[in-house]
């Protein structure tokens, strides 16, 4: 297991920030880093600028990589929409969030705040299905729960 990476965002969570985010997790693939910038993203958006914010990212031996963003807000929970209309210029991120990931929840800590994470599974090897396509199993009633999660290292 390669160690986890750790982004203290503390009191500069802002949209400039966004970019810093997905520039620190380069080591990670393009699908953690759109990932991790939409969760981010929704904490500037619906708890304001300047919010402490945590970003853990790990892998498993067995390739799949655990994403967490912590924010101090525990009542602020995010919310799949079912659909967005084309004139809409927000509500994506979570329906992203929720093609790409193999899950992903909410979990509330011991303390104050929340930490909205998700677990991404390695794309096909070459030659599998189609680029951009992944299988979604193992979805079961867990996405988009709110509840305990053990957190990784």
């Amino acid at each position: 297991m390669r160690p986890a990476t750790t982004l203290e965002l503390l009191a500069t969570a802002t949209p400039a920030e966004v970019s810093g985010v997905r520039r620190a997790l380069s080591a990670y693939s393009a699908d953690v880093q759109l990932c991790a910038s939409e969760l981010v993203t929704n904490v500037v958006q619906h708890l304001g600028e300047g919010v402490p914010v945590t970003v853990r990212v790990w892998c498993d031996d067995g390739g799949r990589t655990r994403l967490e963003v912590t924010d101090p807000d525990p009542r602020a929970l995010p919310v799949l929409r079912a659909s967005v209309g084309a004139d809409e210029e927000s509500g994506r991120g979570l329906a992203l969030l929720d093609a790409l990931a193999a899950r992903w929840g909410v979990a509330h800590g011991p303390g104050r705040g929340k930490t909205v994470w998700c677990e991404l599974t390695p794309a096909p090897a070459e030659g599998g299905a189609a680029v951009g396509l992944r299988t979604r199993r193992g979805r079961g009633s867990v996405h988009g729960s709110v509840g305990a999660e053990p957190s990784g290292p």
